[in-house]
């Protein structure tokens, strides 16, 4: 008798076992799959970065050009539908160039640099757009503009700022996308598609629409918001 339960529990404890292992390499059949979502959009919000400049002896006489140019840069705003409350200055920069203690002390040109930064926004970019595409206008009316440390006016910006609003549907397609794919996985590898097991939403990127090497997305006005979902299913 007492041998008799031992061979029972011997086949008992080996049965748990192995079932123990099939139930394991179920838990392990899973498929990772990956759904996208893009959406083609127009940016919403124009940012124009401008630094009006003046050579003077005296700060009296550069201050004076500075307040000549941007009377000029105002009216050129305006003609292009960009009116005073999309103008905010920023800041004065003024430098002595005699006092620099590395500078040449025979350099020509007068003593202090002022610089004027400005800030031109707009909810509508295409207005910026058209307008930086005109900054000559201002250049052949005696405007000097200065971009960081290089001449010249800086490119605008154009920012997309109604991703909230396209959150959800992009991420039920992503979603939708990959299950599509991990449907056809496990058909083909004669499963059936089980429960989710792991899922990661990714993140929202915004790309040139029309990509080209050293053309940055931000200086575009359309561009291409993407999605990337990441999901693992069970295969029953």
């Amino acid at each position: 008798m007492a041998t008799y339960l031992i061979g029972l529990g011997l086949a008992l404890s080996g049965w748990f076992i192995g079932h123990g292992f099939v139930s394991g390499r179920t838990a392990d059949r899973f498929v990772t799959v990956k759904g996208v979502s893009e959406r083609d959009v127009e940016a919403d919000l124009g940012l124009w970065p401008l630094q009006v400049v003046a050579n003077a002896n005296s700060l009296e006489e550069a201050q004076a050009t500075i307040d000549a140019s941007l009377a000029k840069v105002r009216s050129f705003l305006s003609d292009h539908d960009l009116g005073e409350t999309h103008l905010e200055l920023q800041g004065v920069e003024v430098t002595d160039r005699l006092a620099n203690p590395y500078g040449d002390p025979g350099i020509r040109g007068g003593r202090f640099v002022v610089q004027q930064k400005l800030m031109v926004r707009s909810d509508e970019p295409i207005l910026i757009h058209l307008a930086s595409q005109a900054v000559g206008e201002l250049v052949s009316k005696g405007v000097v503009l200065s971009s960081g440390t290089g001449w010249g006016p800086a490119t605008p910006t154009f920012l997309f700022k109604s991703l909230n609003a396209l959150k959800p549907e992009m991420i039920a397609e992503a979603t939708a996308s990959a299950r599509e794919a991990a449907s056809r996985f496990a058909a083909d590898s004669d499963s059936r598609l089980g429960n989710i097991r792991r899922a990661n939403q990714g993140i929202f990127v915004a790309l040139a629409r029309d990509a080209a090497a050293g053309i940055p997305e931000n200086s575009q006005l359309n561009k291409m918001i993407r999605v990337v979902a990441t999901v693992e299913y069970f295969l029953d």
